[in-house]
């Protein structure tokens, strides 16, 4: 019979109940009965009235994989101290074939034996409900007579030997000395600075930071008020501050609170330790800078370009180079071929991380090989005492070996193919609108970024996946309204506007004669020198599609009937955005918008 140790540490009791007296005595109780143990499950100082206990619920799970038949625990109380959890889960243990042996308790099989279970498991129970009441009951008497019930003591205060608040002279005038302040007009961050520099460090021994003083400024034990739970009690402890004083602070703070922030910084940079300059091969960074307009703008910049300008490489916007990631890194995973190719690539990863199973599987075939020699050797008549003891010897190492395999299956389970595929193919349903669900994906396929000048190399996490991508290919998508940085080396003889438009309209019956031929045409004109159209909607005359073109300067765009040349009408709106293009400049060009 195989089985395992369930051991739990009861922080309220510390007697002969400790983790190595728990898992002795089911040793000791394996060994009577002839059970072997395949390994333990320790929950350390955690109350067996929930369910949530990280190696509880690991060894539930582990039970369906049929490795083990007995859990063996101390008492039934180190299983459950709550009947309704202590029913659900040996339930669950037995229809997955196991069954929960107490090692002190000795409970038999029959119906004597069901009725002794229940009574030990309700008085475990009831102990747990008694003993919360009196810690309840003893900590609610020590708030009514505003004693300290545990947790941090706030700077300015400490406690005495009889356990009540006393206002420490050191640190109490720092403590009025940062109302006073902030109620004349610093601000938070001044306060911090100024605590920082004399060497103040907060009760954990680290730097004030905003959270601590914020919590600092809000804390009503400085005017003097006691509370615990529902005991509140006005002048409970010796105050640091006026009341006055205090009130005037939380005026503050609630209309600071109402103020539109100054500048927030967005850490949302998904490409962070991925993004690398082609020049140089350095890092890119997120930054973000304001411009007179107070919009903030968010880009990527190599972290050279301000070490003594060691690198001129040119700054990228932040949500163009993402979305192009996000874009080719879907396309890729839309590929049947790249997939097949990552799962293998998995597998063989799967395969090299789990050396030491094949190793112990190894070493069971060569010893079951050493006992069939052995065996062979005694039924040829050849038996001697060192034949026995070393028969005796493989045996056990045979054991030893058996063990350690099942262990090793046990908590490093081997994945399928089919499960693998399971996992890899749902980022294909993947909503990359949504950020974490962006992050997720680039964190997971994405191994680096290139940034060059005329193109981007993307390396994914499998075997030859890598992928470059011209800015040319850029221009010709959607993504090209976000920004591509679009410059050359050499000057363009005619400079051209850069257009991407998104638009909605009525197009009545001519929109399958007349428009939808008309725009797979993509013919040029004397204003676009390039025309390209992407449908994206359709429902009846009503449609929507994105138009990407490139413009001759020059030439003064008076509508976008200039520009589509279809005969499109009623159309409802039209967005659009470009660029300028000189030599290695881009300058926005305004943006057109007709009803």
């Amino acid at each position: 019979m195989k089985g395992v140790i369930y051991a739990r540490y009861s922080s309220d009791n510390q007697r002969e109940e400790s983790i190595e007296g728990q898992l002795r005595e089911c040793k000791e109780y394996a060994e009577r009965n002839d059970i072997m143990i395949l390994g333990t499950y320790i929950d350390r100082a955690l109350s067996a009235k929930t369910d949530n206990r990280p190696e509880f619920q690991h060894m539930i799970k582990d039970s369906a994989k049929g490795l083990f038949d007995v859990v063996l625990v101390w008492k039934l109380d180190r299983f459950a101290r709550n009947r309704y959890d202590s029913a659900r889960y040996k339930n669950i243990l037995k229809k997955n074939g196991v069954k929960v042996i107490s090692a002190r308790e000795n409970i038999s099989e029959g119906s004597e034996g069901i009725i002794l279970e229940a009574m030990l498991e309700g008085y475990a129970e009831y102990y747990s409900a008694e003993l919360s009441e009196k810690v309840i009951r003893g900590l609610t008497d020590n708030a009514l007579k505003c004693k300290y019930n545990g947790g941090t003591v706030p700077m300015g205060y400490y406690i005495d030997e009889q356990q009540y608040y006393q206002i420490d002279p050191k640190t109490a005038p720092v403590v009025l000395e940062m109302f006073t302040r902030y109620s004349e007009g610093a601000t938070m961050q001044e306060l911090i600075n100024l605590l920082n520099s004399r060497g103040m460090r907060s009760i954990r021994g680290g730097k004030i930071t905003l959270n601590i003083m914020n919590h600092l400024l809000k804390n009503r034990r400085y005017m003097g008020e006691y509370s615990y739970r529902d005991v509140v009690k006005e002048d409970g402890i010796p105050a640091i501050v006026p009341k006055e004083l205090f009130e005037r602070v939380q005026e503050r703070l609630a209309k600071n609170k109402k103020a539109p922030a100054r500048h927030k910084a967005e850490d949302d940079y998904l490409l962070t330790t991925k993004l690398y300059c082609g020049k140089c091969g350095s890092f890119m960074v997120g930054e973000s800078g304001t411009s007179h307009t107070m919009k903030v703008h968010r880009y990527y910049r190599c972290v050279n370009t301000k070490k003594k300008k060691l690198c001129d490489k040119k700054a990228v916007k932040k949500d163009w180079i993402e979305d192009l990631v996000v874009s080719y890194t879907m396309k890729a995973i839309m590929n049947d071929e790249v997939m097949e190719r990552l799962i293998d690539t998995l597998m063989e990863l799967q395969k090299r991380e789990s050396t030491d199973l094949p190793l112990l599987k190894k070493q069971l075939a060569e010893t079951e090989k050493g006992i069939n020699n052995m065996l062979n050797a005694i039924q040829a008549g050849i038996f001697t005492p060192s034949t026995k003891q070393r028969l005796d010897e493989l045996e056990e190492t045979k054991s030893q070996l058996e063990i350690s395999i099942l262990q090793e299956e046990m908590h490093k389970p081997m994945l399928t193919r089919e499960q693998i595929a399971f996992f890899i193919y749902r980022f294909r349903k993947f909503d990359v609108t949504k950020r974490e669900q962006r992050q997720r994906l680039i964190d997971s396929f994405v191994n680096a970024v290139y940034l060059y000048e005329d193109k981007i190399i993307l390396t994914f996490n499998y075997k030859d996946g890598s992928k470059t991508i011209t800015l040319a290919e850029v221009e010709g998508s959607d993504l090209s309204v976000l920004g591509a940085p679009r410059w050359s080396d050499e000057k363009d003889v005619t400079p051209f506007f850069s257009v991407s438009m998104r638009v909605c309209g009525l197009f009545g019956s001519k929109i399958r004669k007349t428009v939808l031929p008309w725009m797979s045409k993509n013919k040029p004109n004397k204003i676009a020198r390039k025309r390209s159209f992407r449908l994206d909607f359709q429902a009846g005359s009503s449609a929507f599609f994105v138009c990407n073109f490139l413009i001759h300067f020059g030439y003064p765009i008076m509508s976008y009937r200039d520009l589509i040349g279809a005969p499109c009408f009623g159309v409802l709106f039209i967005s659009a955005s470009g660029f300028r293009t000189d030599n290695r400049t881009c300058t926005v060009c305004p943006s057109i918008i007709s009803s």
